[in-house]
């Protein structure tokens, strides 16, 4: 089984140590990852979760045979969450626990072709939030003799957040079905291409075993005549 370090954003790689050789990412709220699964191997990562956060992971597969990979799920207990079976895509939320969740991509059953594969993870809940509106409340102290409502200032401030994240989240998914479609219109180019040389050879080939053929009935007829 082969295992990656994933870059996270801001340049990070997180190196704690559960199982040997295992990925991690570092704790952000958002992380999408693009990777080339040879055929036959099996990668693995692990997320670490807090108690009662949200853990949403979406995959899709962008290139290689077939567009197809197993996936699984496991809880920080080892209990399989979740199981694709030969599937393209996939999007999956579960409620999380202390611990770290393993999500594995198999390409076992493929002796050939390998895969591309994105896969973004979506945390929610992770206690980063909670921090910043402590952070937002050490500012306000004093501030009561306005008539502005800053805790409506602060929830529109998280409204927005929250919405320009999202528009990130689409716009990066569209960009990963934007590669697979590519990925599938350069491949069935190819195939065309390649069936064209193909009927265009047979027609030469054909057509000069005509013109051998009729050559050669008038050839006997001269000789059939002296």
């Amino acid at each position: 089984m082969g295992l990656r370090l994933l870059l996270v954003p801001f340049g990070c790689l997180a190196l704690l140590l559960p199982p040997p050789g295992a990925a991690e990412f570092s704790p952000s709220l958002d992380s999408d990852f693009t990777f080339t699964l040879p055929a036959g191997r099996k990668e693995c990562f692990y997320q670490p979760m807090r108690k009662e956060a949200s853990l949403e992971l979406e995959y899709q597969v962008l290139d290689g045979a077939g567009l197809d990979v197993d996936f699984h799920l496991l809880s920080p207990k080892g209990e399989t969450l979740v199981f694709d079976e030969r599937k393209s895509d996939g999007v999956h939320t579960v409620e999380t626990e202390d611990g770290d969740y393993m999500f594995c991509f198999d390409n076992t059953f493929s002796t050939i072709s390998e895969k591309v594969i994105f896969f973004e993870l979506i945390l929610d809940n992770m206690g980063e939030e909670g921090q910043d509106e402590e952070d937002w409340k050490k500012y306000v102290t004093g501030t009561d003799l306005l008539d502005m409502k800053l805790e409506d200032i602060l929830e529109s401030i998280n409204s927005v957040k929250a919405r320009l994240s999202k528009s990130v989240q689409i716009q990066t998914l569209l960009r990963a079905f934007e590669a697979r479609d590519r990925n599938i219109q350069e491949s069935n180019f190819d195939r065309v291409n390649f069936w064209s040389m193909v009927n265009l050879g047979v027609m030469v080939v054909v057509s000069a075993v005509q013109v051998y053929m009729l050559k050669s009935l008038f050839e006997d007829k001269r000789k059939s005549r002296t």
